[in-house]
């Protein structure tokens, strides 16, 4: 009898066993070397956390806010494209999972499911992430269909001028399916004869001369608030917080992009300080563990967002498996705290984690 998972990483080897080659290797692999992508994970593993005794928590709350809007914890779902090649249901029933849950699920510009389809399959807070295309007017189209269906922000991402070169995918020759969203917009089937046309596609649609006036044209084609997700230097952090954006998600595109770029945990603080708490700053990459969460928010992020954990259990169990790994999460993480002496998400303090670069204190 198949036993169920006890944490995300077994989750992991359920989706690869469920999953072609190709799909579990698009979904796992990174840039070039994969260096940042392991460092994404292993730099959580050198920060350690700093626990308080005698603290009352009989009680505990992970309850926070984005935007304004109350979720259960702070666990959102990153945008990750192609959900159906992970599962049948696609996005739809990851989105159920995520309202479920009672969070955020930040819906990928590349979905296999329309904006559409996925606001009207359940009830929940929705974000909807977008890259700016050569022809404006279908990355217009799409974020005004999301203002419609009642999405509640856009989110930029802003470190895809191209894309990064993915060697599983060129040796895979990874083809990705068409997409719903752009029928009538744009075509998106593109052949390559010497690797993936996922690389094709982008090299042929993404607008490589995106640039900070740009956060201007985006903000006057929508009501919803800005986010941009990408930022990892305190240089960029102060440019997004002049250019009026709404919020800052800190991320290396899951390590997919410019290889031997910093884990996104070792530049969260670096961040977080160039903001001076005018914009909520969230963080996306690397995150396994209840512990990894605890970390991120000692260090001064608002909420993480998970990616590949959700599509491994998309893929290992379909909307059952998204929501065991919000709940594993949650409960790690709940854990984490009590054993911490942080009752609340406001409890949770700097001094709760210490980083590979600070000593530890002096025995007297």
């Amino acid at each position: 009898m198949e036993t169920e998972p006890v944490n995300v990483n077994e989750f992991q080897e359920l989706a690869r066993q469920a999953l072609p080659k190709m799909y579990y290797d698009y979904y796992r692999g990174g840039a070039e070397d994969e260096h940042t992508l392991k460092e994404n994970v292993e730099a959580f593993r050198r920060i350690m956390i700093r626990p308080r005794i005698l603290v009352d928590v009989s009680r505990t709350d992970l309850s926070t806010t984005v935007l304004g809007y109350k979720i259960s914890a702070p666990i959102l779902i990153a945008p990750t494209a192609m959900h159906k090649l992970a599962h049948p249901e696609g996005e739809v029933a990851t989105a159920r999972a995520a309202a479920a849950c009672n969070t955020i699920m930040i819906l990928s510009y590349m979905s296999t499911c329309t904006v559409e389809e996925v606001a009207s399959s359940c009830n929940g807070v929705r974000f909807f992430q977008i890259y700016v295309y050569k022809k404006r007017d279908v990355t217009a189209n799409l974020v005004q269909r999301a203002e419609r269906c009642g999405y509640k922000a856009i989110v930029l991402t802003v470190d895809t001028p191209r894309l990064g070169r993915r060697e599983k995918d060129i040796k895979n020759k990874m083809i990705a399916p068409q997409l719903k969203n752009f029928e009538g917009l744009i075509s998106t089937a593109f052949s390559s004869d010497d690797g993936s046309n996922i690389e094709e596609f982008a090299k042929s649609t993404f607008d490589a001369s995106l640039s900070w006036k740009d956060i201007g044209w985006l903000r006057s084609i929508t009501n919803l608030p800005v986010l941009i997700k990408g930022v990892l230097t305190h240089e960029d952090a102060i440019k997004a917080v002049e250019v009026g954006v709404d919020g800052i998600v800190v991320s290396n595109h899951g390590a997919r992009q410019l290889d031997y770029a910093p884990s996104t945990i070792s530049v969260l603080e670096e961040v977080v300080g160039a903001v001076k708490g005018k914009v909520p700053v969230l963080f996306d990459g690397g995150i396994r563990r209840g512990t990894d969460v605890f970390k991120a928010l000692a260090l001064g992020a608002q909420a993480v967002l998970i990616g590949r954990p959700a599509v491994y259990g998309l893929a290992a169990k379909g909307e059952y498996g998204v929501k065991r790994v919000i709940k594993m999460l949650k409960d790690e993480l709940e854990l984490t705290m009590a054993l911490s002496g942080c009752p609340t998400l406001n409890h949770i303090s700097r001094s709760h984690v210490r980083t590979e670069n600070e000593r530890p204190h002096s025995m007297l």
